[in-house]
């Protein structure tokens, strides 16, 4: 195993530069593809959130492997590779497998311990399948990342130290009052329709928003969002009683500055290369919902008229929101300073120890996993021994009939299997151990088997491979 993995994220670098290196996703696509083009590199995937760009990849060298997957990511995101290179980080092997746990379980979120995280690696490994980038090493990584993530949430108090950035977001436009009697009442405007605003759709209507309207640049998807969340709603609606939650509409993106001036609240997270919310957009959205008789801030005394949340990456709406009065702007830049200072639970130091223990046996597996090629080449070998063996003893005793020579083959058989089984478990518990992907060249060179034998196997197994599409799902 060569795991290289070569990214950035809010613990390394501003949102600024996060911000200029979000990736789109049919660049994502490119990349994957320029990364297996590459020499280095036989195996690729990219797990891109708002807040994190990590460029994964099965490599033959260390250092020209950090040189190409450095200089590629900086290619696609538009960074220039000087600019980038201080804010980029790299793990290596076992140090690579740890790093993706530890994202998996949430420790290495800007919220610590949500949960949303293990939805974007299973899309990533999703990406990578469809692509035919990720191969048996990076399938068993990714999977294994899931079930690690899953772990953590169900066996340690991890959900208690954070949430989503959804729910965070919210906290924090809500400030002091309990984000359930802030919303109520209040109608909110989603714009986007991909997981993070499905998401932040769900979140906005079990806390109870009033009324719900989703507006994205494909109606269609903006449709089944909004039906979705209906259906759901119908679901938890005892027999003949009115729909316990708000009405969820979708409009097309065009609608949106007329939404706007109705709007309370409005979550943006569309991916668009650009401003999605202008500041001239808000005031003038401000000021129609005043020409309308919305009084901003009547109902708490606060004085703010709307209330926004950008959790995109390139940002949605203009920063320049921050300086419009009765506008509330949370957008990612200021989520990063109030993680920050938020308390981290004590089962942190639980989930960590879970971690270790499944990189520990992850890396176990995959050294096991490295010498079973070799393993199953030596037993074929052995086999064709036998056969030939029996072949050339037909022909010195064709006196010998069927029962005689089925009793002497499989005395043969047993013989050697008997021989081997010993040596061949013993290997693979070693090969297990650290410093243990030495025994399968060792064994290759005492039994002189043929590479090219065992390079077939592994062939094989990596064609033969399937993958579960419903294995680790969060």
């Amino acid at each position: 195993m060569s795991l290289l993995v070569v990214g950035l994220s809010h613990r390394s670098a501003p949102v600024s530069v996060l911000e200029r290196a979000a990736l789109s996703p049919d660049t994502r696509v490119k990349l994957l593809h320029d990364t297996l083009a590459a020499q280095p590199a036989t195996e690729a995937a990219v797990l891109a959130t708002c807040n994190r760009i990590e460029l994964y990849a099965d490599v033959d060298k260390f250092h020209a492997g950090v040189a190409e997957l450095s200089t590629l990511l900086a290619q696609h995101c538009g960074v220039g590779l000087e600019e980038l290179t201080p804010y980029l980080y790299v793990h290596y092997e076992d140090r690579a497998v740890h790093h993706l746990f530890s994202v998996a379980c949430g420790l290495d979120s800007m919220v610590v311990g949500e949960g949303q995280i293990l939805g974007q690696i299973k899309d990533a490994l999703a990406l990578g399948q469809e692509l035919h980038t990720a191969g048996r090493l990076l399938n068993d990584l990714f999977q294994k990342a899931l079930r690690v993530g899953k772990r953590a949430h169900t066996e340690t108090g991890i959900d208690r130290a954070g949430q989503s950035l959804v729910t965070f977001g919210l906290e924090q436009l809500a400030g002091d009052e309990p984000v359930e009697r802030w919303i109520e009442g209040k109608r909110a405007l989603v714009i986007g329709a991909g997981s993070m605003s499905s998401l932040a759709a769900t979140t906005l209507a079990r806390a109870g928003v009033r009324e719900l309207v989703i507006a994205n640049r494909t109606l269609e998807r903006a449709e089944r969002l909004a039906a979705g969340l209906a259906a759901a709603l119908a679901r938890n609606t005892e027999p003949g009683a009115a729909p316990a939650g708000p009405s969820a509409r979708a409009v097309a993106m065009s609608a949106v500055p007329a939404e706007l001036a109705g709007a309370d609240v409005v979550v943006s997270c569309t991916g668009a290369a650009g401003l999605v919310l202008t500041a001239d957009a808000l005031r003038e959205a401000l000021a129609a919902g005043e020409a309308a008789g919305r009084r901003p801030g009547a109902d708490s005394g606060t004085g703010i008229g709307l209330y926004a949340l950008d959790l995109a990456m390139p940002r949605d709406i203009d920063a320049a929101a921050h300086r419009i009065d009765r506008v509330r702007l949370i957008d990612i830049e200021t989520l990063a300073e109030a993680a920050a200072d938020a308390p981290m639970a004590a089962d942190v130091d639980q989930v960590r120890a879970i971690v270790s223990e499944e990189v520990a046996a992850f890396g176990a597996a995959q050294r096991a996993a490295h010498i079973t090629p070799t393993v199953v080449a030596l037993r074929t070998m052995a086999a064709d021994v036998v056969t030939s063996e029996i072949a050339r003893l037909d022909g010195r005793l064709p006196e010998l009939d069927d029962r005689q020579r089925a009793e002497i083959s499989q005395t043969v058989r047993r013989v050697v299997d008997k021989l081997l089984h010993a040596p061949t478990v013993r290997v693979k518990q070693l090969a297990g151990e650290p410093g243990g992907a030495g025994y399968a060249d060792a064994l290759r060179e005492l039994f002189d088997l043929d590479p090219k034998a065992v390079a077939a196997v592994s062939r094989a197994d990596s064609s033969s491979s399937t993958i579960d599409p419903n294995r680790g799902r969060a």
